[in-house]
């Protein structure tokens, strides 16, 4: 069963897709009021679901009149993903940002459930047992290694 989160995520994408600009402007009241939660849950799924990593840029103005805009980065091509991506990991990440970065290439159909899986694999902390932050930096390097690899598949 699905959690609240998710259905949230779930429906602001939808909105994401539907809207030619690939942006959105939401009052986290009425969102919250929609689904029957408090606004910090909407928070919650805004910082947690929308990051840079997965892909987006999210803006806030507070007060009476504010708003949450949430956009979709647009890149001319696959490349300059690629391109972005590689520099937002260097010189290390995280483990919840390598995920979010993957799964943001899954998203874009950049590369293969399998090849996500493998990359998540290879990158687990479990995996890379250094300690902190070597174990981010050797993420990073691995990352770019298979970045750069599905880059120039071609």
């Amino acid at each position: 069963m699905r959690n609240i989160s998710d259905i949230i995520e779930e429906y602001l994408k939808s909105i994401l897709d539907e809207n030619q600009k690939n942006t959105i402007e939401i009052k986290r009241s009425e969102i919250a009021d929609r689904f029957q939660c408090v606004p910090s849950q909407i928070n919650y799924v805004i910082k947690t679901r929308f990051t840079v990593e997965k892909g987006y840029i999210v803006e806030s103005k507070r007060g009476g009149g504010g708003y949450i805009r949430i956009s979709r980065i647009q890149h001319r091509d696959e490349a300059d993903m690629m391109e972005e991506v590689i520099d937002m990991i260097q010189p290390r990440v995280s483990q919840t940002a390598a995920a979010d970065v993957i799964e943001r290439l899954l998203e874009s159909d950049i590369i293969t459930k399998r090849e996500g899986m493998l990359m998540a694999s290879i990158i687990d902390r479990q995996v890379l047992s250094f300690p902190l932050p070597l174990r981010d930096e050797v993420r990073s390097r691995i990352m770019t290694a298979m970045l750069f690899t599905l880059r120039y598949k071609g």
